[in-house]
Formats: structure tokens, sequence, C-alpha cells
């Protein structure tokens, strides 16, 4: 299998910078099984030190153009009482960073999710949502679901949830959240401990699958809840700017653990004001081969330049996935040398 993984790994890479133009139906399936078919030899690596594909904010595939603005954005609230019609679509169009469902990223290969999690205002209900700018259709406890049925059929991949933001929630909520995780995952939660410990292989044996980690500071004591992963975020809309920023970075060195490495990019004011036409999957799409171009030269492992999860926008495309999984090649290479 793990020959089979490698094969499949280089050409979709190839391909796909070769296509520049990818439909996400020809990425569907091919990649679902990617941590049970990693050569023997990566079994035993600790997680942390493998290459890692992600989503950047996971869940806005499904924004609710009928959702409030959220409160801590005081001009867009505004603006959201004054032009309804046009705000929110506006938000919507720069604030929309995926269009995979929870299962058709898992089942294209994104095992990381950056999940922001939040409380919708003036909602009768208990629920909790999703937000980025506004809210999502899916409740947080409905994708938790989601994420646990995929597992279920998938024994031996592994998913990391980093939850975090948290706007609007309070005390009982956070606990509220917590007990719903526990309910849903149960044993698949992997205990917090050193993530260099965890390998493939232990997950396996142990049947863990869920590295939940939750930013808050209720989460501490919390032996199932693992702390905030940190997410190297350029803040820019220039693609050089961004890749300058990681390498930088890079030169400071790797975090202990798990960490994020976002080639996102990220519009402003300024830069929405001046492409009044143009939206978050134009500014990507378009600069997709030249980021991608520095992912194919990073390598994933434990020393100070190596990277782990790599994470972006509109994974369906076809670009990333391909090139983060390819870097574990390096890996089986330095071990056979």
């Amino acid at each position: 299998m793990g020959k089979k993984w490698m094969i499949c790994s280089q050409k979709m890479a190839d391909s796909r910078m070769k296509e520049r133009i990818v439909f996400p139906s020809l990425l569907q399936n091919q990649f679902a099984h990617w941590m049970s078919e990693l050569p023997e030899k990566l079994w035993d690596m600790a997680l942390c030190n493998l290459a890692i594909p992600g989503s950047h904010d996971s869940m806005t595939y499904c924004l609710d153009l009928s959702s409030p603005v959220k409160p801590s954005e005081k001009i867009l609230s505004y603006l959201d009482h004054v032009i309804p019609c046009i705000t929110r679509p506006e938000i919507r169009r720069w604030c929309k960073t995926q269009e995979s469902s929870v299962t058709q990223q898992l089942e294209e290969g994104i095992r990381f999710f950056d999940l922001r999690i939040a409380y919708r205002p003036n909602d009768t209900t208990e629920h909790l949502y999703f937000v980025h700018g506004i809210y999502t259709t899916i409740t947080v406890q409905d994708a938790f679901k989601e994420f646990g049925a995929w597992l279920e059929t998938h024994p031996k991949e592994v998913v990391i949830l980093a939850c975090t933001y948290f706007e609007g929630m309070n005390e009982q909520q956070h606990h509220q959240l917590i007990q719903k995780i526990e309910n849903i995952f149960g044993s698949k939660l992997c205990l917090k401990t050193s993530a260099e410990r965890v390998t493939l292989r232990k997950l396996w044996e142990m049947g863990c699958q869920v590295i939940m980690s939750y930013d808050n500071n209720i989460a501490e004591e919390n032996p199932k809840l693992w702390p905030r992963i940190p997410y190297w975020w350029a803040d820019t809309y220039n693609p050089e700017s961004l890749v300058h920023y990681l390498e930088t970075q890079k030169q400071q060195g790797r975090p202990d653990g798990f960490f994020v490495a976002g080639m996102n990019l990220t519009e402003d004011w300024w830069y929405i004001v001046t492409h009044l036409h143009s939206s978050l999957k134009k500014l990507t799409f378009p600069n997709y081969p030249y980021l991608i171009d520095w992912i194919k030269k990073q390598t994933p492992g434990p020393g100070k330049p190596c990277i782990n999860i790599i994470a972006g926008d509109f994974i369906g495309a076809g670009y990333l996935i391909p090139a983060v999984l390819d870097l574990n090649r390096k890996l089986i290479q330095n071990e056979e040398n």
C-alpha cells in the first residue's frame, strides 16, 4: 500500500500543476485512506513530524445569508442594519474559504480542521455554530456527528480538530460543548500527552482517531482536550509576502508538537474597495501555483526548519492536498538513507 500511495501522490501533484484548473471531482476518494496507506516506515513516526493537509476556516462552505453579522465586527454590523441585502452577500464572498462539506474534505484527504465556534446572538436554542463574518447553517453538534460517522467507516484515519475563537460563549456553554464532544467521540478521543509520542501505530492500537484542540482555559484540566495548536498566519493578500513571512517563521524554528503553516491569503479593506467585483476565491486561485511551488520545497520532520500541517483555502481545487502529502516521500527517503 505504501508504494501505491507514493505513486498516486506524485502523479496527482504533477498533474495538478500542469492542469492549472482542476475540478474537485477529479480528487474525490483519491486520498480518503491516505493515512492507512502510508508506508509502514512512517507508522512509528510522530504525527507532528508528518506532512498533513488542512483546511483554513473549514466550515465556511455553508455560511448563512440569513444570519446576523458577528457582533465583534462593529462596522459590518452597522452596515448590516442599513443595507443587509448588500452587506451579507459581500461578507460571504470574502469570508467563504471552502466549498467542500465536512465529508467531502475528509474524502479529499484533509485531516486538520480549523473550527471557529460561536453562539449566534438571540438564538433561542442551545445550538452553537461556526462563524467567519456571518454564521453557518450547520451546527457544531451536527458537524461533529458527521466527523464521527465518517471515522466509523475509516477506522485508520485520524483527524485533528482545532476548536478556537468561541465568540459569545459563557462558561456553561463551554461545559455543554465539551460534554457533547465527549459523548459524540467517546473512546476515539486521544488523551492529551506529548505530541512527539503520538504515532499512527499507537493510535491504531488504542482505537483513537480524534485529537481535539480546545483553545480555552476551561479545558486545561480535561485530559481529553489538547491545548491550542499554533497557526502561522501572514495576514496578507500578497503571495510573496506570505511566503516571506513563513520563511521568517521557519528561521525562528518550528514549535514543539503540532503546528500549522497557513497558506491562506487574507484581504483587507483596501483590497476589497479596490476589487469590488472580486472575491476571496478569485484572489486565491491565480496564486495557488506560486504557493504550491513553496510547499514542494518544504520538508516535514522534527528539524528546526521543518513543517507539519499545511492549511489552505478552497482545498477542493486539488492543488494543496497532493502537494502536501507528496512531502512525506522525503521522510521515506531519509529513512532509507
